[in-house]
């Protein structure tokens, strides 16, 4: 049998209780002249405030864009990195949500290789390296300090569109859980959601046949044994505090398993990819408008309802992973406790349970199975292949809210 893995990660993560404080000394190495991406409420915050003058105490000259907005829109990025040419950055930081961070590696790319953001959608149109990247989170969620992958709001495109190249990834991370504890309920519920969809999806995605080329022309790759590692952990730790977390934000241990699995996660499907879940949200959210974590975790009950039979034996593994028992259970039942349990998980903090109450309306069904087939890149990640008849009928029982709809069950199929 021949063993095949790949992972690629920043060059250096930092987590804990205070590590923000490491911010000056890991800069400093990086370069002396810093753009820095943030948003407006960040940006007014004592927190922010004190890690902006600690880069200046460490003699970094400091330019500080804090207009990021959600999902950042195509032309935000060209006006933050056309301002900061002149500053001649050698450094970007992004310090906020995952749209700060991903702005941050916006930023870095066009500086370094000029042109507009739509020359590099997709995968491997990065030509080189960009500018260091330091990413500081102060949600836990996206995952975007550990991933390769910039996501952006093209006003051309129905859809929001994907940079994604090993290039982008961070050269740093640093994860302080202390940054995300004035997070609301709510924020914490969608961010915690998007990560244990994420690691379910790196953890269940299709496993591809071994090559040389694999890795070189694919940035989203498959399942293996370095991203199953990460994915497990961050499932096991948000099944034991992502709901803690959710009920008393104060606390200060959930808080740390939440973010510590969010870095996971970005850790898993960096490499490995996502799949279904992820493929339907774009249309959804496109036409919703509502959270990218709220309509992938909406979605990923059903979603594992379709796989079930495809990663039976992964999905024992998540029942396993979500602290449920496993003595004298057989693989099949715990596949449909793990579903159980994630399905009770998200109705728990808040999260909708089917894509009527996202406000998906209902003549778009048909549009929404399109667009989600079209990309391909999550797609041929999902375990079980996924043809349009399938995609139809996924899209109709989670818009009913029938998790149980014989369609989504390969043996009845």
């Amino acid at each position: 049998m021949t063993s095949f893995s790949a992972i690629r990660l920043p060059t250096e993560i930092l987590f804990g209780k205070g590590q923000r404080h490491a911010l000056p000394a890991v800069a400093r190495r990086l370069g002396s002249r810093v753009l820095l991406c943030t948003d407006e409420r960040l940006s007014a915050s004592v927190v922010f405030a004190e890690m902006l003058d600690g880069l200046r105490a460490a003699g970094l000259a400091v330019m500080v864009h804090d207009r990021v907005l959600p999902d950042v829109p195509r032309d935000s990025a060209a006006d933050c990195a056309e301002e900061a040419r002149a500053f001649a950055p050698d450094l970007v930081i992004g310090i906020g949500g995952g749209s700060c961070l991903d702005m941050a590696k916006c930023a870095a790319l066009l500086l370094s290789h000029g042109g507009r953001l739509p020359d590099y959608y997709g995968e491997f149109k990065v030509p080189g390296p960009v500018l260091p990247i330091i990413a500081v989170p102060t949600t836990a969620g996206t995952g975007s300090e550990a991933t390769p992958v910039a996501v952006i709001s093209d006003p051309d495109r129905t859809l929001k569109v994907g940079i994604s190249s090993p290039h982008l990834i961070p050269k740093a991370a640093i994860c302080d859980p202390d940054l995300t504890l004035t997070c609301p309920p709510s924020l914490t519920a969608i961010a915690g959601a998007d990560a244990l969809t994420h690691a379910i999806e790196a953890f269940t995605a299709g496993r591809r046949p071994p090559s040389a080329e694999l890795a070189q022309t694919h940035v989203f790759i498959g399942k293996s044994a370095l991203t199953d590692h990460f994915a497990l952990l961050a499932i096991r730790l948000l099944g034991r505090s992502l709901e803690r977390a959710w009920r008393d934000g104060s606390d200060e241990e959930a808080r740390a398993d939440v973010m510590m699995a969010a870095l996971a996660a970005g850790c898993a499907f960096g490499t490995a990819g996502t799949a279904a879940a992820h493929a339907i949200q774009y249309p959804v959210g496109a036409l919703t408008h509502t959270a990218h974590g709220l309509g992938v975790a909406t979605m990923l009950p059903y979603v594992m309802r379709f796989n079930r039979e495809a990663a039976r034996d992964e999905m024992a593994e998540i029942a396993l992973a979500l602290g449920l028992p496993g003595h004298g259970r057989s693989p099949a039942a715990l596949a449909d406790a793990a579903i159980e349990e994630v399905t009770r998980l998200f109705a728990a903090i808040g999260i909708p349970t089917t894509l009527a109450e996202l406000g998906l309306p209902a003549d778009r069904l048909a549009w929404t199975a399109e667009q989600a087939l079209g990309i391909e890149r999550l797609i041929k990640n999902n375990p079980r292949p996924v043809g349009p008849a399938d995609m139809a009928r996924l899209i109709d029982a989670a818009y009913r809210g029938d998790a149980t709809a014989p369609a989504l069950v390969l043996a009845q199929d």
